[in-house]
């Protein structure tokens, strides 16, 4: 059950990591403002961290 759950989870958080990186790139290409992009991609870090978190997590209980 755990394994599932950190699966499940692992790809939530890509796909947050994935929407937060369109968004700021869309952002910045439409020339908006600078501010949001900065915000976005500090986001896009969280959840980078985040996703990384969980998949070392997932590989950790998949090995014992």
């Amino acid at each position: 059950m755990t394994e599932t759950l950190l699966h499940a989870a692992t790809f939530v958080a890509m796909g947050a990591v994935l929407i937060v990186l369109a968004a700021g790139v869309i952002n910045m290409v439409r020339g908006k403002s600078g501010n949001r992009s900065q915000s976005l991609m500090r986001w896009r870090v969280i959840f980078q961290f985040a996703a990384i978190v969980i998949m070392m997590t997932a590989l950790y209980f998949a090995s014992n």
